[in-house]
């Protein structure tokens, strides 16, 4: 049985709002990762290529990212998203087209729905 799109769309947003949520309140950890668009160099870096999400509608196996990453305070982690749709990648969203660049701030872990990883999951844990 296939999901209509809307269906999907619906329930990326309420994925979406629920991860804000989670993430947000613990007030003592803080940020896990900040935006950092300037930086140029990447210890993580990763390409959604365009026609993911129809490969992934053909019933594809696709595993761009790992569904566990372990990454380091101030490491630096940028996906690239060529593909024409928008995708989930734990606490990250990533419109279509758009790059995603971040640098982790602090201890922790996230963790959320993947659309580019077999499981449908990821994990990110960062280390002091």
């Amino acid at each position: 049985m296939r999901i209509p799109s809307v269906v999907r769309v619906a329930a990326v947003v309420v994925v979406l709002v629920l991860i804000t949520a989670a993430c947000s309140s613990d007030s003592r950890s803080g940020a896990l990762v900040v935006a950092d668009p300037s930086a140029t160099e990447f210890d993580f870096d990763y390409l959604i290529p365009a026609g993911t999400g129809l490969r992934f509608d053909a019933g594809e196996v696709i595993e761009i990212l790992p569904g566990e990453l372990e990454v380091s305070v101030g490491q630096v982690l940028r996906i690239v998203n060529d593909d024409d749709r928008d995708h989930l990648v734990g606490p990250f969203f990533v419109g279509a087209g758009e790059t995603l660049t971040q640098r982790f701030s602090t201890p922790g872990q996230a963790q959320g729905l993947c659309t580019v990883h077999p499981s449908g999951q990821f994990v990110l844990t960062v280390n002091a």
